[in-house]
């Protein structure tokens, strides 16, 4: 069976000031002629379909003209929610639409319950795993403490009972919205972080024959088995280094697989410049990125006069302009902002009872601030849903 992967379209979102819906309806054309060029027989498409839980009506209408084209191809999609989708909203319908061979799994509940297709090998058991986000759905698995590994491990134990009942030699892929160990990050997903910790061991998914993961923007392989197909756009500068693609996977009557990386259209290059600003209008070795969307950091002592306009009169396509001095780590003038960057919510809320009270938070003290940031973040999930 072959299959095409891919996740975190994040539709309605924008880059800087860029409109992508335009570069995203690209995309969807490029799936489905894919789809229909590779004879493929079934797309998966790991969460985030959505950039946020109540979408702008052109992004509903890109998903729903997805719907129609997938549909009238014939290929079978299998679809689950992510962390930036509601999965209420994702799945209204999803009992009618999958008629139309469109099956979205957005409810946690079913996690052990398999979209079920068929080649000439016999069957291949798809597990849709929407996000788990764990404070809410500790109770729907039976865990005690809330966290990702918790909740995704019983929910692949359903998985896996599940399994376990089918014929023999019944093939299995997972679909997932996960942050797996072993991950590289990019700064355009949103944290996910419970307790202190945002990842889960890959060992989690044992059993299954595939898991296509949805999450991190940048495509890459954690095991042979297990992969990210990343966001088939860019939506950080951060994601300047990635090479934006799905992966095409044909899977055996055996369960062994071989993985082919298909490259999606992108608008323009990426690129991040750094230096003074007379040095970056006259670099000849910048040339090659005059074309491209440029994040420049200038590093000046004293701000220059009209910085941007003259960035874009050799880079017009600059979205983003920010300031680094080159200064040494004593120095009074350096920002808070440059003090902060890299440093989680928790690592600054723990420097300022050092700073304020003269002694570092002790490990009770360090409990309570993850569990307030913690209930913060699981009450704008559901503030955000419900909205």
């Amino acid at each position: 069976m072959r299959l095409l992967h891919t996740s975190d379209w994040h539709l309605g979102r924008a880059f800087h000031r860029v409109n992508m819906l335009g570069a995203q309806a690209e995309f969807i054309g490029h799936l489905v002629s894919v789809a229909r060029e590779r004879e493929v027989d079934a797309v998966v498409v790991s969460g985030d379909v959505y950039d946020r839980a109540v979408p702008p009506l052109a992004a509903v209408e890109l998903f729903d003209d997805a719907l129609h084209r997938l549909a009238d191809l014939g290929v079978p999609t299998v679809m689950i929610s992510g962390n930036h989708d509601s999965a209420r909203r994702l799945g209204v319908g999803a009992g009618l639409i999958d008629r139309a061979g469109i099956h979205l799994r957005t409810d946690p509940s079913a996690a052990g319950t398999p979209v079920v297709l068929r080649d000439t090998f016999g069957d291949v058991a798809f597990y849709g795993l929407p996000y788990l986000e764990p404070a809410l759905v500790k109770d729907e698995f039976g865990v005690e403490k809330a966290g990702h590994e918790s909740v995704l491990a019983a929910a692949m134990d359903r998985v896996r009972a599940d399994l376990a009942t089918r014929a023999e030699g019944t093939r299995s892929v997972v679909l997932a919205h996960a942050f797996v160990t072993g991950g590289e990050a990019s700064d355009s997903e949103r944290d996910i972080t419970v307790g202190g910790v945002a990842a889960v061991p890959s060992g989690v998914f044992d059993g299954v024959d595939y898991v296509a993961l949805g999450h991190l923007h940048g495509c890459q392989t954690i095991t042979g088995r297990v992969r990210y197909s990343g966001s088939p756009l860019p939506y950080s500068f951060s994601e300047a280094g990635h090479r934006k693609s799905m992966w095409l996977i044909d899977l055996a009557g055996d369960g062994s697989l071989t993985a082919e990386r298909l490259d999606c259209p992108v608008p323009r290059p990426l690129a991040r410049i750094r230096g003074a600003l007379e040095e970056l209008l006259a670099d000849p070795d910048l040339a090659r990125h005059e074309d491209a969307w440029v994040e420049a950091t200038l590093t000046d002592a004293v701000r220059p006069a009209d910085p941007m306009a003259r960035l874009t009169e050799r880079f017009p396509h600059t979205l983003s302009l920010t300031f680094d001095p080159e200064r040494s780590p004593g120095d009074p003038d350096v920002t808070y902002a440059r003090r902060l960057a890299g440093r989680g919510d928790q690592e600054i809320a723990e420097d300022f009872v050092l700073h304020v009270r003269g002694a570092g938070a002790d490990e009770h003290e360090r409990g309570v601030l993850r569990e307030a940031f913690d209930a913060v973040r699981a009450d704008e999930t559901v503030r955000e849903v419900a909205g």
